[in-house]
């Protein structure tokens, strides 16, 4: 064991997962079949899952291994990363067989068929699976929005097999997501101060606002009128951004255009043009941020965007 753990360091995922899922089958002998799968997720991203599956059940969760491989190289026996998966597995477990023949009607699955935005060319690979349209240097693409006692809450990703499936066009699946998605996941805006002041447990905030000498985040915040635009489950909330309507409502409230910084997949911040003096400036932060802030599977764009009010129309700042 001493030697595997020495070996953690240089060890890659793929060697690791095939040593996790030897453990686990024997952990749970051969009433269960443990299978490893490669899961393409935003970006690229690819993570390495694991699946347990029994003759019982025709599904099980998916069990992500990569952050496991930082604990073990960090020093965690591997005996503990494989009790931690067992907890996960028994825990998520859906309570009985899930009944999918449903996911074939298309009547019964239109009400609840979404969009979200993702990064074009670092999802290149993946569009060419999946229904979607370009919007700058982004796509739409669609998912199925799914809640049940069962699974609880999620999301399908519709690939092309899907729409040939149910029959169906990319300009059905866009009319469809751009009806149910802000009834599904309506926006919100927020103060910058809002956020950072959920993000501190509170007895941190109360104590940075009684520090005199020196501003804390809300002093910060309120220097700043940027605001963020995102959905009410803070999942892929930068969507919002393509709803209709949203930011025209915006500038219509600022009384004037507005920049847009892509924050992440989840979350955009808005700034009013008469506050920015240097776009460069900003097309410097968002990539600074991007590539030392925002995880590679969250990041939306490094570009920043100009909505125009009286075009009503949002651009590539770099193209204004």
């Amino acid at each position: 064991m001493n030697n595997i753990r020495n070996e953690a360091v240089c060890m890659d995922i793929r060697k690791f997962a095939e040593l996790v899922s030897a453990a686990v089958s024997e952990e749970l002998g051969e009433s269960c079949q443990v299978k490893l799968q490669e899961i393409m997720k935003n970006n690229g991203v690819i993570l390495q899952g694991l699946i347990i599956l029994t003759g019982k059940r025709n599904i099980s969760p998916t069990i992500y291994l990569n952050s496991f491989l930082e604990a073990f190289a960090g020093g965690v026996p591997l005996s503990v990363i494989v009790s931690k998966i067992l907890e996960i597995y028994r825990s998520d477990m859906p309570a009985g067989n899930i009944d999918m023949s449903f996911f074939r009607e298309f009547e019964r699955v239109r009400s609840d068929i979404c969009y979200r935005i993702v990064n074009r060319n670092r999802n290149r690979v993946l569009l060419e699976r999946i229904p979607h349209i370009d919007f700058l240097d982004l796509s739409i693409c669609f998912f199925y929005a799914y809640q049940s006692d069962a699974l609880g809450t999620g999301s399908i990703l519709i690939y092309n097999s899907h729409m040939e499936m149910w029959g169906c066009s990319v300009e059905t699946l866009m009319k469809l997501a751009g009806e149910n998605t802000e009834r599904l996941y309506p926006w919100e805006i927020h103060r910058m101060e809002e956020l950072l002041s959920e993000a501190l447990p509170w007895e941190e905030w109360e104590a940075r606002e009684t520090q005199s000498d020196c501003p804390g985040e809300e002093e910060v915040a309120e220097s700043v009128p940027m605001r963020v635009l995102c959905n009410a489950q803070r999942v892929y909330g930068a969507t919002c951004m393509i709803y209709p309507g949203v930011l025209g409502t915006l500038a219509e409230e600022a009384g004037e255009n507005l920049y847009i910084l892509p924050s992440s997949v989840h979350e955009i911040l808005i700034l009013p043009e008469s506050e920015v003096e240097d776009e460069q400036y900003l097309r410097d932060m968002i990539r600074e941020v991007n590539g030392t802030q925002v995880e590679p599977e969250e990041i939306l764009s490094d570009n920043l965007y100009f909505y125009d009010r009286l075009k009503n129309r949002v651009e590539i700042a770099d193209c204004k």
